[in-house]
């Protein structure tokens, strides 16, 4: 029952003490990734759907890295700002997830780390 730590290149760097992803027994579990790009580090913000596809290819590249897929996820926890984006990062996330979504929340904050508008985390089978 080891642990094994995923680290991405392709996604941003963690800013904090967590890693971008960790699996164990089969399952994986990935960090929330906000939009920043992994090369220059910058944010990529300039509307909420641009945002939201940059999420999810950040959680793309990392379940990437783990031998996993959009395929394989089994449940997202999807952190926005403004609950009246609601349907315009629905719209964006449906994308990935083409038959048999995964489980799924979606929670209004007051704040995400460095003032994005949304924040997704996953759980994936490997």
């Amino acid at each position: 029952m080891a642990k094994e730590i995923i680290h991405s290149s392709e996604a941003p760097a963690p800013i904090g003490p967590y890693s971008q992803a960790v699996k164990i027994n089969g399952m994986l579990f990935v960090s929330g990734q906000i939009a920043l790009d992994a090369e220059s580090g910058e944010l990529i913000n300039e509307n909420i759907t641009e945002e939201t596809h940059a999420v999810m290819r950040n959680l793309e590249a990392i379940l990437r890295e783990a031998g996993s897929s959009f395929d394989k996820v089994v449940k997202c926890s999807i952190f926005v700002k403004n609950m009246d984006d609601f349907v315009t990062v629905n719209e964006a996330y449906g994308q990935y997830f083409n038959q048999e979504p995964p489980a799924r929340e979606t929670v209004e904050v007051s704040r995400l780390p460095k003032d994005v508008n949304v924040e997704i985390s996953c759980i994936a089978a490997v």
